[in-house]
């Protein structure tokens, strides 16, 4: 009878061993999921600059150098490493700072404004960049409930043992956080 007790103990400990460990997998899992997503709709953008500097290009011959930068940004972005997510997103910051001086160039062309496959191209970055911004928030979300069983008993033990490690937050940069000026005054 003792005996029986034992093994029933070892068996319910064993299976809520298997449960935790497998919600941790499942917990780190979504969250490279979530990165993945970023990943995706970051690749989607550096996709659609170079039709943009493209069609930007035969308006505003002399605003080379923010088409300059644009496709210098793009590039570096194509080559962060795929681990290094905290490069890849100040490089990411860097490039939609960028493409909000192409976004004002419309404003001085009123041509390149006019311009059906700019208007398409400029909706469809800035779909993707809303797209970026959830895929951001979805990844801290899941960072967060990660990193939360990873602290919480007993999960912290089996996660200790098979050595699960903490994911950082994606951050926004201190310049971004300032709250724009906004003047009506000429």
């Amino acid at each position: 009878m003792i005996a029986l007790i034992i093994v029933a103990v070892v068996l319910v400990l064993i299976a809520i061993y298997v449960v935790i460990y497998n919600g941790l997998v499942k917990s780190r899992m979504y969250t490279q999921e979530a990165w993945s997503q970023i990943d995706v709709q970051l690749k989607r953008r550096t996709d659609l600059i170079p039709n943009l500097v493209n069609t930007v290009k035969g308006y505003a011959k002399h605003e080379k150098s923010t088409l300059a930068e644009v496709i210098s940004l793009r590039n570096q972005l194509t080559q962060v490493p795929s681990g290094d997510h905290q490069q890849a997103m100040a490089v990411s910051d860097q490039l939609t700072n960028s493409l909000k001086s192409i976004f004002a160039l419309a404003e001085s062309y009123p041509d390149l404004k006019a311009n059906q496959e700019f208007g398409k191209l400029m909706e469809e970055l800035t779909n993707t960049e809303n797209k970026i911004a959830y895929s951001r928030q979805l990844f801290n979300s899941s960072a967060a409930s990660y990193n939360m069983k990873l602290q919480q008993f007993p999960s912290n033990i089996i996660a200790g043992i098979h050595r699960f490690k903490n994911v950082e937050f994606l951050t926004v940069p201190e310049a971004e956080k300032a709250a724009p000026t906004v003047s009506f005054e000429d």
